[in-house]
């Protein structure tokens, strides 16, 4: 029976893709691991690969087609044997198939408990998430009934593929009472909508008679603007500020730069940041937390992300272990992520995790501003520029020193405001001290 090949999950935010480009052409014979197509997602460029062997029997979406959703047949791929006749024999019996399922779902659910009538086997699930196989390997899996949720997968990003369902045995299905929550439980009580704001079309009619152009939203700005929202009406922000005076971090990275010099490396101010932030995390680790929903997740490691804007959107990349990584290392590391997080060639795995992030518009004059958490970090500290300024020194003499401002939001309900403002002292004390970095 011919094997539907469905657009792939290739990161954990993606629901749509582009298929950009086909690898493969009707006829191909491919095997598992060959590239078939490279996918747009909503952050980068990645090549899709097989997970099963056979021929390309019809390719069902044309290259640079936008908008394609997650799971939504783009190939046919036909085993030894099968020709093209077999895919049109097949395609009445799924249809068939596909409208069968509302009726039996529908059954299901008016069926009395404890009636005489079979109940249907619940569809697989895993941890309240969809499951993620290969059509031919659903289709063993449905022939020896095995319940895919209890098989691990060892495709791409965990995908159950068919040799990991060949050798599976069948085992007791869950019972659905397992799955379904307490009858004797409190039900929480449902959210209230959030406000959506004016349609398209009521913006468009405000502007009715004036010259515009519409700008089309890409993958990477949707997901911007979905994930800033959710932000901004999820998570309780609060502010917390400090000033740092840079005289003598200005001076230890003149120093260090010329030292450095003959092995090409250049030293910036936001490598010294992210050096203090991520050892300020392992100084007050109430902060290296994320929100988990009915959890709070306190991170070991201090895994720094570092937002790099580029044409049309921004990435965060995530610099791991930065406390253990010395100054130069995260000079070299930064300069390869932001390189490749312009061209969009980061890996998912490059630009997802961290407990907190920051983000620093200095090089662009703004002297401080209030940046949005990115779901799910606890934090992100706002960078501005270094300005000359009068301050009063410890033996009360008026002098003018180098200040930069920094700003840090705050999910409340991971920090609270006296570990938050603990935090950013322990910043600014090693920005002050810089040579404490090195200790």
């Amino acid at each position: 029976m011919p094997t539907e090949i469905l657009m792939p999950a290739l990161s954990p935010t993606m629901e749509e893709g582009t298929l950009a480009k086909w690898l493969v052409k009707e006829g191909d014979t491919v095997s598992s691991g060959d590239i078939l197509a490279e996918i747009e997602t909503d952050k980068a460029t990645m090549e899709f690969e097989a997970v099963d062997e056979g021929v390309i029997g019809k390719i069902m979406v044309e290259a640079g087609t936008e908008g394609v959703k997650v799971n939504t047949p783009i190939a046919v791929l036909l085993e030894d044997g099968e020709s093209a006749s077999d895919m049109t024999a097949s395609a009445p019996a799924a249809a068939q198939a596909q409208e069968a399922a509302p009726a039996a779902d529908a059954g299901a659910k008016a069926a009395p408990a404890g009636g005489s009538a079979a109940a249907a086997p619940p569809a697989p699930v895993s941890d309240g998430g969809r499951v993620f196989a290969s059509p031919l390997a659903r289709r063993i899996a449905a022939e020896k009934g095995l319940d895919l949720a209890q098989i691990a997968g060892s495709g791409p990003h965990g995908r159950i593929v068919k040799a990991d369902v060949l050798d599976a045995k069948p085992g007791a299905a869950p019972a659905p009472q397992d799955a379904a929550p307490s009858t004797t439980a409190t039900t929480p009580a449902k959210a209230a909508a959030m406000p959506t704001g004016p349609s398209a079309d009521m913006v468009a009619r405000m502007y009715e008679g004036r010259d515009y152009e519409e700008v089309a939203l890409d993958g990477m700005r949707k997901t911007v603007a979905s994930r800033l929202t959710e932000a901004k009406q999820t998570i309780p922000h609060f502010y917390l500020r400090r000033e740092v005076q840079l005289d003598a971090l200005m001076k230890f990275r003149a120093d260090l730069n010329k030292q450095l010099e003959p092995r090409g490396v250049k030293l910036s101010v936001n490598d010294f940041i992210i050096k203090a932030s991520a050892m300020a995390l392992q100084a007050v680790p109430g902060c290296n937390a994320v929100w988990a929903g009915d959890r709070i997740l306190r991170l070991k490691p201090s895994d720094v992300a570092v937002a790099v804007a580029i044409e049309g959107g921004l990435f965060t990349p995530v610099l791991k272990d930065s406390h253990l990584k010395s100054l130069s290392a995260l000079s070299a590391e930064m300069k390869d992520l932001a390189g490749r997080a312009r061209n969009k060639k980061l890996a998912p795995h490059e630009y997802v995790g961290g407990s907190m992030a920051i983000s620093n518009l200095g090089m662009f004059g703004i002297e401080n501003f209030d940046a949005v958490i990115n779901p799910p970090h606890g934090s992100i500290l706002a960078v501005g520029a270094g300005v000359k300024k009068p301050v009063v020194g410890a033996d009360g003499e008026l002098k003018v020193a180098t200040v930069m401002s920094m700003t840090l939001s705050v999910d409340h309900r991971v920090i609270d405001g006296a570990l938050g403002a603990e935090f950013l002292r322990e910043v600014v004390a090693y920005l002050e001290n810089p040579v404490t970095m090195l200790a």
